[in-house]
């Protein structure tokens, strides 16, 4: 990797509460202008690791380097850089969006009128009604996170750390978060996203699989497919009610399977070892091989077996 792109070096980081490691000696480096993703379940450490690298907590071991500078020592001189957006709705909810805007605009030094022309740049941006009459706590979830990622962007940082951005909204609004989160890298800016829905994954141009404040596995989502299935997961389609006694029986084998809607996917590497489980079940199902999705990769990844 190219030394003069990183702009987040991360070695061996720990943060620890007391005898809990809630971020385990992780490690990893993000590239000037990319989507970065760290995808895991509540609790994994995402929200822990990204704190560290704006300089909220302190690393208990380990270093973290913005921009090549420690944060350690440097959160002053790295401030104006970064953009935060907090997976905890940070908007104070009596104030309207711009009054908001006008508050975070204010902490960063920004005289009145950089604050209105950048607020309009932004809203227009975003696709906000540039005076929104109403305070926050009246607006739709969806416009409240636009107005929070609005007030990140306000003093123009370099690199944008979006926390769980779409946590509860709706389809459409992380449609429309996500194509922004896109439009932002395409000028140039470094966007770190954690988040615990697997297609938004897809997004990103890198990720880090996190469990249990490790990172289990990193790469583009099509290095991971490749890496974890060689050979592609089987969806089933049932035509008798014999799903849960098929599960049973692939449990029984170590073969993993999970259920997708109305159908099975089941990781099956060793096509054998599935035809010897699922014979007694031959004309109840139909079998079909398809694309590993990031939801498969993780749960092997974390399985810490490449399944059989």
């Amino acid at each position: 990797m190219n030394e003069e792109k990183i702009v987040i070096s991360v070695k061996d980081l720990v943060v620890a509460f007391g005898s809990f490691k809630a971020v385990d000696g992780v490690s990893f480096d993000v590239r000037r202008g990319e989507i970065f993703g760290f995808l895991g379940a509540n609790g994994a450490g995402k929200t822990t690791t990204i704190r560290t690298i704006c300089g909220i907590l302190n690393p208990t071991s380990g270093t973290v380097k913005v921009n090549g500078q420690d944060v350690s020592s440097s959160t002053a001189v790295l401030k104006p850089h970064i953009g935060y957006m907090s997976q905890k709705f940070t908007l104070y909810p009596d104030l309207t969006v711009r009054e908001n805007m006008n508050f975070a605009g204010s902490l960063y030094g920004m005289s009145p009128e950089a604050i209105s022309r950048r607020a309009r740049e932004l809203t227009e941006f975003i696709g906000l009604p540039h005076d929104l009459p109403d305070p926050v706590s009246h607006l739709s979830g969806g416009v409240k996170q636009m107005a929070a990622l609005a007030s990140a962007l306000l003093h123009e940082p370099d690199l944008i750390f979006l926390d769980e951005p779409t946590a509860g909204t709706s389809p459409a609004t992380r449609v429309a978060f996500w194509d922004l989160i896109r439009r932002l890298a395409r000028q140039g800016k470094t966007v770190f996203v954690t988040t615990h829905y697997m297609d938004e994954a897809e997004y990103c141009g890198r990720i880090a699989l996190m469990e249990r404040g490790k990172i289990v596995a990193m790469g583009t989502p099509q290095e991971l497919k490749d890496k974890f299935f060689a050979v592609k997961p089987l969806e089933l389609s049932f035509l008798k009610p014999v799903q849960a006694a098929l599960r049973a029986a692939l449990d029984k084998a170590g073969i993993a399977s999970a259920v997708f809607g109305d159908k099975l996917r089941v990781r099956a590497h060793d096509r054998q070892a599935f035809n010897r489980a699922a014979r007694p079940f031959e004309g109840a199902f139909e079998a079909r091989e398809v694309p590993p999705a990031l939801e498969d990769v993780f749960l092997e990844a974390v399985s810490g077996r490449k399944g059989v």
